[in-house]
C-alpha cells in the first residue's frame, strides 16, 4: 500500500492523490489491488471488472467504484453511516480531510489481511460517524460503539487538537491516531472476546469486564498511577483494560505502517557503516506477516532513532516520542499474534509486479454518503 506510482509516467503518488503532478493523469486507487488507476469517463477494467470514480471525487475521495455495487460511491464512503447536514458548510469543508485518514486506515487494514465487514452489511459491523462539535448539535464525543467509531470533525483544526493535546498532557495526538485507536476497540471485540485469545488478553491487559464509568471517573480525580511507564504505551492506557488495548493496537498500525513506508523507499540501516551502535543490518518489511514481534520492534527501534534525529533537525519535537519497555512489548507481541490469526488464509499475497490483492469487502447498494 506504500508503492504509490502513476500508471502513466511512474512518478511519485501519495494515497491522497487526485492526479499525477508530472504528467497530469487523473487517477484512483482501486481498493482490491492497493495501485493507482488511470481515471477514464467511460470507466476502466481491471481483471474483468469495470471501475469508475467514485461520486464523491469532488470532495477528494480517490478511490474508485466497482459498477456491479450498484452505487456511485466507493466502498470507503459507503462505509461512513453519519455526517454533518449539508448546509453545514463549515463541517462539510472539513470532511475532506478527515474521510483521507479514514481511508489510509482502511487500506492498511485490509493490507494486514484483517476482515472489513460493513456496517450495512452487517450488525455490528464497522462504519463511521462523521461529525462536528462545532455544528450546534452537541459534543461529539471521539468513540466507538457497536462497531461504529465517531470522530469529531473539529478536531481537524490544529488549533482546537493542539489545545486539547496540551491539557490532557498528550504526547501525540492526529486524527489518524484518533481512527487507528477506535478500530482497537472494534477489533478487540471482533477478534478477541468472542474468541479463545480472551483469556490471555486479561492476563496482559486485565479484566475489561471492570466498570468503565468507575476507571473514567479515577483515571480523570487522580491520573496515572505511579511508576505507569513500565507497564503501558501512554497515560491513557492505564485508564481501562479496553484503553490499554486500543492503545497498543494503535501503535502496533503506526509501527507497521511507518516501517511499510521505510521500506517501499529501500531505506537500510548499515551495521557497517555504525559498528558500535548497530547489532545488524536493520532492513524495514513492507510487511511483518509470518514474522517474530522481536524482528519487527528491533527495525522499529532503530528507525524510530532515525526517524526522532530527523525531526529535531527540523527544530521539531520526537515523531515517535514513546517507549517500549518489556511489558508494552509483550502486549504488542499479543497483538501481532492476534492479527497473524486473524489474516491466517487471507494475507494479502504479492501478484504481478508485486501488487497486492487486499481484503476490503465490496459494498452492496445504500448507506450514507
Amino acid at each position: 500500500m506504500h508503492h504509490y506510482r502513476c500508471p502513466q509516467c511512474s512518478g511519485l503518488l501519495y494515497s491522497d492523490s487526485l492526479a499525477c503532478r508530472s504528467c497530469g493523469t487523473e487517477i484512483g486507487v482501486h481498493p482490491p489491488s492497493q495501485r493507482f488507476l488511470s481515471v477514464q469517463p467511460d470507466g476502466v477494467e481491471r481483471d474483468g471488472t469495470r471501475w469508475f470514480a467514485c461520486g464523491n471525487r469532488d470532495q477528494r475521495c480517490n478511490w474508485l467504484v466497482d459498477v456491479a455495487s450498484g452505487d456511485e460511491r466507493c466502498t470507503a464512503c459507503r462505509m461512513t453511516r453519519r455526517i454533518p447536514e449539508p448546509d453545514d458548510t463549515l463541517a462539510i469543508a472539513k470532511l475532506a480531510k478527515v474521510a483521507k485518514d479514514k481511508r489510509r486506515l482502511l487500506l492498511h487494514l485490509a493490507s494486514l489481511g484483517l476482515p472489513i465487514t460493513p456496517w450495512y452489511e452487517q450488525p455490528g459491523g464497522l462504519g463511521f460517524d462523521l461529525l462536528s462539535s462545532r455544528s450546534g448539535n452537541g459534543p461529539v464525543r471521539i468513540g466507538h460503539a457497536g462497531g461504529i467509531i465517531t470522530i469529531d470533525l473539529a478536531e481537524s483544526l490544529d488549533d482546537h487538537r493542539e489545545r486539547l493535546r496540551v491539557s490532557l498532557g498528550e504526547p501525540y495526538r492526529t486524527m489518524l491516531g484518533h481512527f487507528r485507536h477506535e478500530s482497537g476497540h472494534y477489533y478487540q471485540r471482533v477478534l478477541v472476546e468472542t474468541t479463545d485469545w480472551i483469556g490471555e488478553c486479561r492476563e496482559l491487559f486485565g479484566d475489561e469486564r471492570a466498570s468503565y464509568a468507575d476507571a473514567i471517573s479515577r483515571h480523570y480525580s487522580e491520573g496515572a498511577p505511579q511508576g505507569w511507564i513500565q507497564g503501558y504505551i501512554s497515560e491513557y492506557a492505564t485508564m481501562h483494560p479496553w484503553e490499554d488495548f486500543a492503545e497498543t493496537w494503535a501503535h502496533y498500525l503506526h509501527i507497521t505502517d511507518t516501517l511499510g513506508v521505510l521500506a517501499e523507499a529501500g531505506v537500510e540501516l548499515l551495521a557497517d557503516r555504525h559498528p558500535d551502535l548497530l547489532p545488524r543490518d536493520i532492513t524495514p518489511r513492507t510487511s511483518y506477516h509470518g514474522r517474530e514481534t522481536r524482528e519487527m520492534l528491533q527495525d522499529w527501534y532503530w528507525c524510530s532513532k532515525l526517524l526522532n534525529r530527523a525531526n529535531q533537525a527540523m527544530g521539531k519535537g520526537d515523531l515517535y516520542p514513546f517507549g517500549i519497555v518489556a511489558a508494552v512489548a509483550r502486549k504488542l507481541d499479543f497483538v501481532h499474534r492476534v492479527v497473524q490469526d486473524a489474516s491466517a488464509g487471507s494475507a494479502p499475497e504479492s501478484g504481478p509486479d508485486g501488487e497486492h490483492e487486499s481484503s476490503v469487502t465490496p459494498a452492496p447498494a445504500g448507506g450514507a454518503a
